[in-house]
């Protein structure tokens, strides 16, 4: 099969990562498997992944220590470790998630599946402020300087630029950014996003927080 999404897998549980093997197959993409950090730097030196799927506490280090010899693929930490610290470091440190075990399947199928639709069709232009957005690129640029934006944060930026002047829920951000049911996002985890795009949108664009009821972006 022609232009299979490439996984990369680093998963140190047989029992874990052999189910996620087996659904990720069964959803079309393209598995590499690794169980320790030395085989996942192995794999990553010798081809390219769309996206990395990485535990955390691996037995001859951490996930971190294979994010940092990714480059620019893409990444979700799916671990035990449910700490706020390292939470923010990796979403910080441009994970597109963060995912606690235990998880549910079709959840993590669906941020898969969110994190690879990295272009939205159609050649259209939108802007928000002094922030303009090309979607068949799948990039946005300020007055003509591209923004490093991971794709999740391109996802909520699109968000706001499609519903300019209106005010948006929690939960109808959620359900943009994952295409599937809010519920399967933790409210801090979109504050931790709206938090890093402001800063990167600096005074380009204005998010307005709406007390009690969501956020908003005029024109």
């Amino acid at each position: 099969m022609q232009n299979q999404p490439n996984i990369l897998l680093v998963e140190d549980d047989s029992i874990i990562a052999s189910g996620l093997v087996y659904a990720l197959k069964g959803e079309g993409y393209a598995v590499t498997h690794a169980a320790s950090v030395s085989d996942a730097l192995s794999f990553a030196s010798a081809g390219s992944y769309d996206l990395a799927v990485l535990d955390l506490g691996l037995p001859d280090g951490s996930g971190f220590d294979v994010r940092e010899r990714l480059g620019d693929t893409s990444v979700i930490f799916l671990t035990v470790v449910d700490d706020e610290g390292n939470i923010v470091k990796a979403l910080e440190g441009g994970a597109e998630d963060y995912i606690t075990k235990p998880f549910r399947l079709r959840e993590l199928l669906a941020r898969i599946k969110v994190v690879l639709r990295r272009k939205t069709g159609g050649g259209e232009a939108l802007s928000i402020g002094k922030v303009s957005i090309h979607t068949s690129e799948g990039k946005a640029y300020i007055e003509g300087m591209p923004l490093d934006l991971t794709a999740l944060e391109y996802r909520l930026l699109l968000t706001f630029a499609n519903n300019k002047g209106k005010i948006l829920t929690r939960t109808q951000i959620l359900d943009s950014i994952w295409d599937s049911a809010g519920s399967f996002v933790e409210d801090n985890t979109l504050t931790v996003y709206i938090k890093r795009l402001r800063e990167k949108l600096g005074s380009s664009a204005d998010i307005e927080t709406v007390r009690g009821v969501g956020y908003r972006v005029n024109a």
